[in-house]
């Protein structure tokens, strides 16, 4: 496919009408990586995670946790997840061109980070090194997708007029 403009005016109203599309294909790609980052953070919860990227596989609970967890009514082994207070926290939101994944809870971050007297146990780091490869796939398929002014599904170009 070849563009060609009569006036620099043309030019101008064909980029300012890319740059469209490109931000509006933003914010979609966006909203569904931030979906997908979501979910597997909340599939974290309640599971022993491996060693991802940079962040420690989670330690074992302390005897001492177990037996606390079991006294009130859970299960003894399940790490992060008691009533489903701190898992139901993962929030996202897409704003302008930056998509976030996180919680504002308290609890979150200490256990993200660990304490002194706690191991950390990541689920928002590691979710993102984890899933680092589908992300940057769904924001690179929006970005062709607006750039060829079309949108991408599964992996092919719907062409127009087809």
């Amino acid at each position: 496919m070849t563009l060609e403009f009569t006036s620099f005016g043309q030019a101008a109203a064909h980029c300012a009408k890319l740059a469209l599309a490109v931000h509006e294909a933003d914010h979609i790609a966006l909203d569904q990586a931030t979906k997908l980052l979501q979910k597997k953070v909340k599939e974290k919860f309640g599971e022993y995670q491996p060693e991802a990227g940079s962040f420690v596989a989670w330690a074992e609970l302390a005897e001492s946790t177990k037996q606390d967890r079991e006294r009130q009514g859970y299960p003894e082994d399940e790490p992060l997840l008691r009533d489903g207070t701190l898992r139901d926290s993962v929030e996202r939101a897409v704003r302008d061109s930056e998509g976030f994944v996180g919680s504002n809870s308290d609890v979150a971050v200490y256990q993200e980070l660990g304490t002194k007297n706690m191991p950390p146990r990541s689920t928002f780091g590691s979710a993102a090194v984890e899933n680092m490869e589908a992300v940057v796939n769904i924001v690179g398929e929006g970005a062709v997708a607006a750039l060829v002014g079309q949108q991408v599904f599964h992996g092919r170009i719907e062409i127009e007029g087809e």
